[in-house]
């Protein structure tokens, strides 16, 4: 009866913008910290911090930067987008910086969970991060 009187309307959901660096970050983080099907509070705020500092933003506007990325890593296909965009536009070195955050995002809920590590990894090697980088920043990462 009510759903004749009140028929339900399909969402409209605005389209999801084009990927930029900033997004394509953001849309990485957050899927190393959904890696593990845990996204938690201390990832979240992990993830806020890296945008604010990277990008020097203010702490609401990196909290809807990330919420940006979380719709759009939902819909995205593979990492692949994300990383060509980063590799394109960010120096070797820098990427190393974007490799030990998204290690910070990982270890921000306090567990090493395997395939949060095993999806950082394909990240950092679609990066073209060298597996001995690679070693060393997991190495600095965990202390």
């Amino acid at each position: 009866m009510f759903e004749r009187l009140f028929p339900k309307r399909p969402k409209e959901t605005a389209p999801l913008p084009e990927p930029t660096p900033q997004l394509a970050l953001g849309a990485l983080l957050v899927r190393v910290a959904m890696a593990d099907r845990h996204y938690q509070a201390t990832e979240v705020g992990a993830i806020d911090r890296i945008l604010s500092g990277t990008f020097d933003l203010k702490p609401l506007e990196a909290a809807k930067l990330r919420a940006t990325c979380e719709a759009l890593e939902r819909q995205a296909p593979g990492t692949d987008e994300f990383t060509e965009i980063l590799r394109e536009t960010i120096p070797y070195a820098e990427r190393l910086g974007l490799a030990m955050a998204m290690w910070q995002v990982l270890l921000a809920d306090g567990e090493h969970d395997a395939i949060e590590e095993e999806t950082l990894h394909r990240v950092e090697a679609a990066l073209e991060i060298t597996p001995h980088d690679s070693a060393d920043i997991k190495a600095r990462a965990l202390g």
